[in-house]
């Protein structure tokens, strides 16, 4: 993991990573089964399983969402503590397009809907666990919750998503 080659000196693979962590950038997160919406803001997030962590804390630990939180040692590793921890998943995060969002992936692999990312959330398929963290280990995490939307906005969003997305 991270930005070192085999001699020990940047590798292009984690430099191109590193290039695509996105900084302050607002995301659509709409939860099929409840209707609910809400606008999230995130940066400095390395990969899809650090944003799975910090959005399970946001949404189901924050009273939002139905579902098992992640314990707060895995979200302090995925923020700015040292470390990982074992963590479950809460849900499948696909695109508004129905393809899966792939924990491996990052956020930039979200594609947005009028200028604006957008991520649905679907039950998990099977129960999924990873070792929570930072990609990158210097690099502190963010997600913020902004706001619920309200249930004419979610519905505006909605009419983006595939009906059939996941299923």
């Amino acid at each position: 993991m991270g930005l070192r080659g085999e001699n020990g000196g940047p590798s292009l693979k984690g430099l191109r990573h590193a290039l695509r962590v996105l900084d302050a950038e607002p995301l659509v997160v709409l939860h099929r089964e409840t209707g609910a919406g809400f606008l999230v803001r995130i940066g400095g997030i390395g990969d899809n399983f650090q944003l799975h962590t910090l959005l399970a804390d946001a949404l189901v630990g924050g009273g939002h969402l139905p579902g098992r939180p992640p314990s707060p040692d895995a979200v302090a590793v995925c923020r700015d503590a040292e470390g990982q921890v074992l963590t479950q998943g809460s849900f499948n995060l696909l695109g508004a397009d129905g393809a899966w969002i792939w924990n491996e992936g990052d956020p930039a692999d979200i594609p947005p809907v009028r200028g604006t990312r957008v991520l649905a959330l679907d039950p998990e398929p099977y129960t999924r666990s990873w070792p929570a963290g930072r990609y990158f280990p210097g690099m502190s995490g963010d997600l913020v919750l902004e706001r619920v939307l309200g249930r004419e906005e979610s519905q505006g969003w909605f009419a983006h998503v595939s009906p059939d997305a996941g299923r």
